[in-house]
């Protein structure tokens, strides 16, 4: 049977996007090629796992009219939902390529502030939801506790969950001292610094990966790398996957794209390296497209197969 994962997003974001000739101050800067999405870490993994074929819900709390759009650009891709309304407005978010620099600007604001009524629902959507994985990704709002992911895994070690984690900072350091995480997704700069140094050599990389399975923190911890791939350490050992050549146009949500398909890839019980693989391809898909998290199945399982290949030939 199909497993069932759910995503949890509580800081949501409308992502707008587009491109401008050039990014320069005080003048009007006219865009093209615009593109909205719903997006937010929780909300980007699930609407790629619904585009990979995967069963998920994501609960994503939600308030003011981004809020509604957001809601129904999900209901329009059919990602089911489960709405908690808060008091605040949704935050937009805007992503602007420069078409002469050809640099990434992202304008992220912080988000609403949620009360304590609020954040007690969320977590009381996360206790009703049914599923086989709880998926955690993206920043936490204002007003909600540094442990509050620890506090989400506890609720998944007590249903039976598997549980994931995507964030970084406190929120992440919190979460690891609880120990209830089936996989992290940290990238290099979030694990450098997690443990207080610089890791540019790819041993250190691995060793540092390996120390957090090995402590009984996270049973996997995928690491992305930028250029250099990603890698990801469990109790196997240490698996890397390179990065694959692709043209440039939007890295927002190459990240969720990866957790999401490297999850859903574990959930239907690949091997580690598949996983991998699976995450490596689903990035590489988005990083290729314009906007937020965007992919095509078929893309994603042929860059997967061209992935596999290469380590079979290798």
């Amino acid at each position: 049977m199909e497993p069932r994962l759910i995503t949890l997003t509580l800081n949501p974001a409308l992502d707008l996007a587009a491109d401008a000739d050039e990014v320069v101050p005080t003048h009007k800067i006219r865009m093209h090629h615009e593109h909205a999405d719903a997006g937010g870490g929780g909300v980007n993994v699930a609407r790629v796992l619904h585009e990979l074929g995967g069963d998920t819900v994501a609960i994503v709390a939600t308030g003011g009219a981004s809020g509604r759009v957001l809601e129904e650009m999900l209901d329009e891709a059919g990602v089911a939902r489960h709405s908690v309304p808060i008091a605040g407005r949704t935050r937009v978010s805007l992503n602007v390529q420069d078409c002469r620099t050809g640099l990434e600007y992202r304008f992220v604001p912080e988000g609403p502030t949620l009360s304590a009524a609020e954040f007690a629902d969320c977590l009381a959507a996360v206790e009703r939801e049914p599923g086989e994985w709880l998926i955690a990704s993206g920043s936490l709002p204002h007003g909600v506790p540094d442990d509050t992911y620890a506090q989400v895994a506890k609720i998944a070690a007590r249903r039976g969950q598997r549980f994931v984690l995507d964030t970084s900072g406190i929120a992440l350091v919190a979460a690891l001292e609880q120990g209830e995480c089936e996989l992290i997704k940290p990238s290099l700069s979030e694990l450098q610094h997690l443990v207080g140094r610089s890791l540019d050599d790819p041993s250190a990389q691995d060793r540092e990966a390996m120390a957090l399975v090995l402590s009984g923190a996270a049973r996997m911890v995928a690491v992305t790398l930028g250029a250099d791939g990603a890698l990801l350490a469990c109790a196997d050992g240490i698996v890397r996957m390179p990065a694959m050549d692709v043209p440039m146009h939007s890295s927002v949500g190459a990240g969720d794209a990866f957790l999401a398909a490297m999850t859903l890839a574990l959930a239907r019980r690949a091997t580690p390296a598949e996983a991998l693989a699976w995450g490596t391809a689903a990035g590489a898909a988005v990083i290729a497209c314009a906007g937020t998290a965007r992919l095509r199945r078929a893309d994603v399982e042929s860059r997967y197969r061209e992935l596999m290949s290469c380590r079979v030939g290798a």
